[in-house]
């Protein structure tokens, strides 16, 4: 890998949390190299714990990485704020290491956020693995959305009331002033960032993007659709592995958001109802058993909603940092 610590300022420093996918993030750092030739690049990688030689792959393959190895598993928005912490860029992006940079996407975001000073966040359009757009843009969340977006209510839900909220009112390619994009490629003014302080570190995985976004937007700064950068994302290949706590982290987090930006009684309600929803589903799925439908995937989903019904969606306590290995090359 070339050399990116260049005696001027740095364009953009991208903060890769990784957690057991070793193969996708080799593959997500060779596309970021592509673009050095456009932007002043640095690239840190906090290694939450992996099991599967990751962070040994990026000692080896990728010398001028930052690399930050944790002893614990801190979760995502605080291995993320480790990354800002050491970023020396105008900018930084906060990447998932199952993505795949297209083209000049970096440079495009940059060169678009230094035509917009006023612009705090750009997220790039997000496509899947076969190149079809992923939806990557939110507007906020109201009480009603959080009741049935990601629910087993959600074939139930007015159709409009979910379509405004994934912003599938305006064309795929437009240039769009949005409420908040998810966090798989976020790139934040440095300026920005300092004026509302880091990723929240309560939640531990889910919605710290749309906190981040919504204290953004609270401090005047816009958040920006940008179509024409575009990242490919495979998509929840580390959640993939912890199904039962995807569960938990996903409901706990959207809890604590209502909590702090709707007030404690909208947060009590919200997470009453999704206990609700969990408890149905474990008497539903507990009745398939007993009449021998499935039993093995019953007795499955059965542990995993226990499990979700024990942790009663409180919110989640933040790891301590911790020892860490830093290399700062």
């Amino acid at each position: 890998m070339p050399a990116v610590y260049l005696e001027s300022m740095v364009d953009l420093s991208i903060v890769i949390v990784s957690w057991n996918v070793r193969d996708l993030l080799r593959q997500c750092l060779h596309s970021i190299l592509a673009e050095l030739p456009t932007c002043k690049l640095e690239v840190i990688v906090v290694d939450n714990v992996s099991t599967d030689g990751s962070a040994e792959m990026v000692r080896a393959e990728f010398p001028d990485v930052r690399l930050i190895v944790n002893a614990k598993n801190r979760g995502f928005p605080a291995a993320n704020n480790q990354g800002i912490a050491l970023a020396e860029g105008r900018y930084t992006l906060i990447l998932n290491p199952d993505t795949e940079v297209i083209s000049d996407a970096l440079a495009t975001m940059v060169a678009y956020a230094d035509a917009n000073p006023d612009v705090g966040v750009v997220g790039p359009q997000l496509l899947n693995e076969d190149r079809s757009i992923q939806s990557s843009r939110r507007r906020f969340p109201t009480l009603a959305t959080a009741l049935f977006e990601s629910t087993w209510l959600q074939p139930c839900a007015p159709r409009r009331l979910l379509a405004r909220y994934y912003v599938q009112d305006q064309p795929d390619d437009a240039t769009l002033d949005v409420d908040w994009i998810k966090g798989a490629a976020l790139m934040a003014r440095r300026e920005a960032i300092e004026q509302v302080g880091p990723m929240d570190e309560g939640y531990f995985m889910y919605s710290e993007e749309l906190d981040w976004c919504r204290r953004f937007k609270d401090a005047g700064w816009r958040v920006i659709y940008l179509p024409t950068a575009q990242v490919v994302h495979y998509g929840g290949r580390s959640s993939d592995q912890v199904v039962t706590s995807r569960h938990i982290h996903f409901q706990t987090s959207k809890v604590r958001y209502f909590h702090k930006h709707h007030g404690r009684f909208v947060g009590e309600l919200l997470r009453w109802f999704l206990l609700g929803n969990y408890a149905w589903q474990l008497g539903l799925e507990g009745a398939k058993w007993l009449i021998g439908h499935k039993r093995a995937l019953r007795a499955e989903r059965i542990a995993a909603y226990r499990q979700v019904l024990r942790s009663g969606l409180l919110p989640t306590k933040v790891a301590p940092a911790g020892d860490t290995e830093i290399r700062r090359d």
